[in-house]
């Protein structure tokens, strides 16, 4: 099963599954739709992954944490150095 199908899964079923938790997991796409769609709140077992993608950290805590990301996740933002820093940046001051 792909990150997707688990994501579109849940999505069907309009629950959370926490079995298939762990295949969202491994892409910060699907985990950055889980933590909308499904879980709605922040989720805190996606930051690893959504960390790897600027524009999903950045959707991330815009509209998840609606503020500033946690610190692993704002250094790693900042060093990315890209456009959505620069988004990121505006948006938390």
């Amino acid at each position: 099963m792909t990150p997707k199908e688990a994501y579109e899964k849940s999505i069907t079923l309009g629950k959370r599954i926490p079995k298939l938790e762990g295949i969202v997991l491994k892409d910060a796409y699907w985990s950055y739709w889980y933590a909308i769609n499904v879980i709605k709140v922040r989720f805190i077992l996606a930051e690893p992954a959504i960390s790897k993608d600027a524009c999903c950290s950045y959707c991330y805590a815009r509209d998840v944490i609606k503020g500033r990301l946690p610190d692993f996740m704002h250094n790693q933002m900042i060093l990315n150095n890209n456009m959505y820093t620069k988004k990121y940046v505006e948006f938390i001051k």
